[in-house]
């Protein structure tokens, strides 16, 4: 099954779709590993982890469409990219969608904000005219040549003019042929069900660590109908966190013998990154010889050598 189609039945379904935000192939194989279906790309990630900058819109459409490149790759699940506020006019996002489509990315989040953006949990947020929106997504609906490519397109109304401005906007892009609508940093649990309830299309909700939307579990949201929520900070600002904390240890220790706790083991982490493919990779494409120079007389590589034959 193509990756577009399953994310397309994920987010169909009945039961809501958890994705959380990754901003590089570690953290997406992690997510991956510990069982998510899919996974969303996160800018606001990938500008901490490319440039240790804030998401000020300072990444570039090729820098955003490199690592997504290569999360893509790392990963056998669904992927949706985060396209910002399409880096551009309508063209800029007409090549956009089809460099996401060609790469195997599996949808695209666009927003209407100025450009260029913020954090939509930041505060200065603006956005543009409802007509110029639209054009996005009318554009990213042309591009696309795989009918199950999602569209997912955000909202950032309700910090600037308010909930019924999202929901007008909401399903504007839904008549513009968006798949999902996500709407950004609703308030409170009732502006949430407003949402769900007056946009005629399925609604997708971010919930993320000290945000404006307080944060609710799955299980109510998926009984308020909500049909997505990604999680785009978890893994970044809980990688912040250990990295700080054992980095410290380290400086004011000399050594990290004593907190153990802290750290993944090496075989877990092997684990991980695949390293017994790799091996596995060595046995049937390495001679014999470069096998006894790198592991002398390791008889397992060996034997799986003489087994791919």
């Amino acid at each position: 099954m193509k990756k577009t189609t399953r994310l397309r039945q994920l987010i169909n379904a009945p039961e809501i779709l958890i994705m959380p935000g990754v901003y590089d192939c570690l953290s997406a194989r992690i997510a991956e590993m510990v069982g998510f279906a899919a996974i969303q790309v996160t800018g606001f990630g990938l500008s901490a982890a490319c440039l240790g900058a804030p998401d000020y819109g300072l990444l570039t459409m090729t820098e955003m469409l490199e690592q997504t490149r290569r999360i893509v790759r790392a990963v056998a699940i669904p992927v949706m990219a985060d396209g910002d506020t399409g880096f551009g006019n309508p063209l800029n996002i007409h090549r956009m969608v089809q460099e996401l489509e060609d790469m195997g990315a599996a949808g695209v989040n666009i927003e209407d904000q100025v450009f260029p953006k913020r954090c939509g949990h930041m505060t200065g947020k603006q956005v543009v005219p409802l007509e110029e929106a639209v054009a996005r997504i009318r554009a990213a609906v042309h591009a696309r040549r795989d009918p199950d490519f999602i569209i997912n397109a955000r909202t950032d109304a309700i910090a600037v003019l308010g909930v019924e401005e999202a929901v007008r906007r909401g399903n504007a892009y839904a008549g513009a042929g968006a798949d999902l609508i996500f709407v950004e940093a609703p308030r409170s649990v009732e502006e949430i069900a407003y949402v769900v309830k007056n946009i005629k299309a399925p609604v997708s909700i971010n919930m993320l660590e000290d945000g404006r939307t307080p944060l609710i579990g799955a299980a109510e949201l998926e009984k308020m109908g909500v049909a997505r929520v990604s999680a785009p900070l978890t893994p970044l600002f809980a990688a912040a966190r250990a990295m700080e904390e054992a980095l410290r240890i380290l400086k004011e220790k000399g050594t990290t013998a004593f907190n153990r706790e802290l750290f993944t083991t090496f075989p877990h982490f092997s684990e991980i990154t695949g390293l017994e493919r790799y091996r596995e990779l060595e046995s049937a494409l390495l001679t014999d010889l470069e096998i006894k120079l790198r592991y002398g007389s390791n008889e397992a590589l060996l034997r799986a050598k003489e087994e791919n034959r």
